[in-house]
């Protein structure tokens, strides 16, 4: 038996610590079988502690190699292009951004690539992370559904991000790079980039969606207490940046427009490269943590998903916990619905169209066969803003061409509404984000108090929401209003989409 006993006051004595451990164990063991499956024990004093048998096999262990769907498919996704010739892109071509390895892994075919043992190392920081029912929402919901979700907010950044910040800035280590740049919508992903960085000794600097940055001004501050250099974007530092605040002073800005800014630095620094929190095929490769240790804890209790549920925004989230569940459907394990959720004022996937696009609003990076609402297109600033992307991540947009996924739009005041029930059943007080995948799994589970039917729901929770509180506030007092998206707007923003009218074969 093993157990770790995590405390955030001041140290406890280790003879005392063994005392508690020993009762812990006995106390457990003497209520349970010894068949029982990994669990989470939280004590009065509000510690948590994770316990498991050791003699278990079916014990969850970390992941030791990220999973790449691209090797399972049955017809190969399109190649990114060129930005001025509109050919395929080469791996050179991406050097000016990416260290070698990354280059490699965005293109690559294996099936599955190992994870460096530094970045186990980090990883276990918070690795495995809880598979949590949802008993208290059952309950709450009168249905005889069984909801299980995935818990990443307990990373140190509170999110899933990590997964992926890590690996790359240690890929960016051992490359010499001495500093990364990035954008950041609700601000996790530039928190998981600085808490990176602090750890491998990079310098970080992070544009930050100016909506985002005044919503979360929390997040800020996070970034910069692990060392991060901050600015609103657009901002005055970049040319892309002067550019849109020539046009519009008032700008809430956009992931697209932070893109543009990140990259023109780092294009413009041979010691800088560029990290993206999403979108990337190797990006949605390291988020498959996710999904391959939940296949191993759904096993364990005896479960297998009827519907798969996340929030897409670029996607990486969503890949992360559905491409391992899609290669077990592939071959023929098991056959869950996956459905993807996003907000209906940027709905990419439910109304954006299927072509080659740039990822950033100024043009400067790889056309990208994807789903999207126009690289201009700046969604109004919801406060999800880790969803304000024009466009889906290539994979995802290829893998719904393909049939494999659903998608749905929900908005905002249906997902704090979903919010609200979901902290005052679990406990749990979600972002903004991972609100959409809930309000999605309380319309199935309403469904299936209607039906009988005794669904197994598996979805993401992607992250907490202690630095989101502003957005509860306005939904509290009632201030806060369903923003949809332009039809208008949407049909403008297509309109300057790049014309490709070659055609590759995968």
């Amino acid at each position: 038996m093993a157990t770790h006993f995590i405390s955030s006051g001041n140290p406890i004595p280790s003879s005392l610590a063994s005392s508690i451990h020993t009762r812990v164990e006995k106390e457990w063991l003497g209520n349970i079988s010894l068949k029982a499956k990994p669990m989470y024990l939280r004590f009065s004093n509000g510690h948590r502690a994770r316990a498991a048998l050791s003699a278990d096999p079916k014990l969850v262990e970390i992941p030791r190699q990220w999973y790449n769907l691209i090797a399972d498919l049955p017809v190969k996704p399109p190649p990114p292009l060129h930005p001025k010739s509109f050919k395929p892109v080469k791996p050179e071509d991406l050097s000016p951004l990416f260290p070698d390895e990354l280059i490699k892994q965005e293109v690559s075919n294996d099936k599955f690539i190992d994870i460096p043992d530094e970045v186990l190392d980090v990883y276990r920081l918070w690795r495995p992370t809880p598979l949590i029912r949802a008993k208290r929402l059952e309950k709450l919901l009168n249905t005889p559904a069984r909801i299980y979700y995935k818990y990443e907010g307990v990373s140190p950044a509170g999110s899933h991000k990590p997964n992926t910040a890590v690996p790359q800035v240690w890929y960016n280590a051992q490359q010499g790079i001495k500093n990364v740049v990035t954008e950041t919508g609700a601000g996790q992903w530039g928190c998981s980039l600085a808490f990176a960085c602090s750890l491998f000794g990079l310098g970080c600097e992070v544009w930050q969606v100016r909506a985002s940055y005044d919503q979360k001004p929390y997040r800020k501050l996070m970034m910069q207490t692990w060392g991060a250099k901050v600015h609103p974007s657009p901002s005055t530092v970049t040319e892309a940046g002067r550019k849109i605040l020539q046009m519009d002073p008032s700008s809430p800005g956009s992931l697209g427009i932070a893109i543009s800014e990140a990259v023109e630095v780092a294009a413009m620094n041979v010691d800088t490269k560029y990290c993206l929190g999403s979108v990337l095929n190797h990006v949605l490769l390291h988020q498959t943590v996710i999904g391959e240790e939940c296949l191993k804890q759904m096993e364990a209790i005896g479960e297998t998903p009827d519907l798969i549920i996340g929030c897409t925004g670029g996607g990486s989230n969503f890949a992360g916990l559905s491409f391992p569940f899609i290669r077990e459907k592939l071959n023929g394990k098991m056959n869950p619905i996956i459905r993807a959720v996003e907000p209906t004022a940027c709905p990419s996937l439910t109304k954006g169209v299927y072509a080659y696009d740039y990822g950033d609003t100024a043009g400067m990076t790889p056309l990208m066969k994807m789903h999207t609402l126009g690289h201009d297109f700046i969604p109004d600033p919801i406060h999800a803003g880790g969803l304000r992307y024009h466009g889906m991540a290539p994979l995802i947009s290829h893998v719904y061409e393909l049939g494999f996924m659903e998608a749905i739009a929900i908005p905002q005041t249906e997902c704090f509404q979903g919010a609200i029930q979901f902290a005052r059943s679990e406990g749990l007080i979600p972002a903004p984000e991972p609100t959409h995948a809930i309000a999605a799994t309380i319309r199935e589970a309403l469904r299936c108090r209607e039906t009988g039917e005794a669904k197994v729901i598996l979805t993401a929770m992607c992250g907490h929401g202690h630095f989101d509180l502003p957005a509860y506030e306005k939904y509290l007092q009632g201030n806060m209003v369903d923003l949809s998206f332009s039809e208008e707007k949407i049909q403008a923003s297509l309109a300057k989409i790049p014309r490709v009218t070659n055609s590759f074969s995968p």
